[in-house]
């Protein structure tokens, strides 16, 4: 429905600029050719120019609606996941859907996990009662707990974020800070 809205609404504003073109035209000849009409040649060219100008002027300004960022959500800056969230050794992750990430706890420490496979970006969901438990339902790359790599066609465990915490014991993720890894370390978990 959008196309065809965009598409009307192209031909309609194409013949009101190529109007106003004819317009300004006439308002632009001296006043000794005030008694001249306009020609069918000198119609056709403002008419051509004013729907190619409102043509272009619409992908000019598609192009930047395009490529401007779309900064909705959290992701991209410090989360905060409460104390009473956090999970105890062993137990199911944290999942925050707006950072994109499980925040899970290993005998080693915290660490959060981005939910995007490092093979081609798909979200790989948490399955409680699955061994391993982190499987990517796209091309098939299972995680262990610490995301690790498994099996699967991934190149390398899941990326990680940088955790710290505050003085209530509240846990903050950044989700900016995206780390790759080549295999798991206990470095890369936080005491808590």
């Amino acid at each position: 429905m959008a196309p065809l809205l965009r598409t009307l609404a192209g031909i309609i504003l194409g013949g009101m600029g190529a109007r106003l073109l004819a317009l300004l035209g006439r308002f632009h000849s001296s006043p000794h050719d005030a008694r001249k009409k306009t020609s069918r040649r000198l119609f056709t060219r403002n008419a051509a120019l004013g729907a190619a100008g409102v043509v272009l002027a619409e992908l000019g300004a598609g192009f930047v609606v395009f490529f401007w960022p779309n900064r909705t959500g959290a992701f991209g800056s410090e989360i905060t996941v409460p104390a009473d969230q956090v999970p105890a050794v062993g137990d199911p992750p944290f999942r925050n859907a707006a950072g994109k990430f499980f925040l899970i706890h290993s005998e080693d420490g915290l660490m959060a996990l981005y939910t995007k496979c490092p093979h081609l970006g798909c979200s790989v969901p948490y399955l409680a009662n699955a061994d391993p438990p982190f499987q990517c339902p796209c091309h098939g790359s299972h995680y262990n707990y610490v995301g690790e790599r498994v099996a699967g066609p991934a190149p390398r465990p899941m990326d990680y974020m940088a955790l710290s915490t505050d003085a209530e014991g509240n846990v903050i993720v950044d989700t900016g800070a995206i780390s790759q890894r080549g295999a798991y370390a206990p470095d890369q978990t936080m005491t808590y």
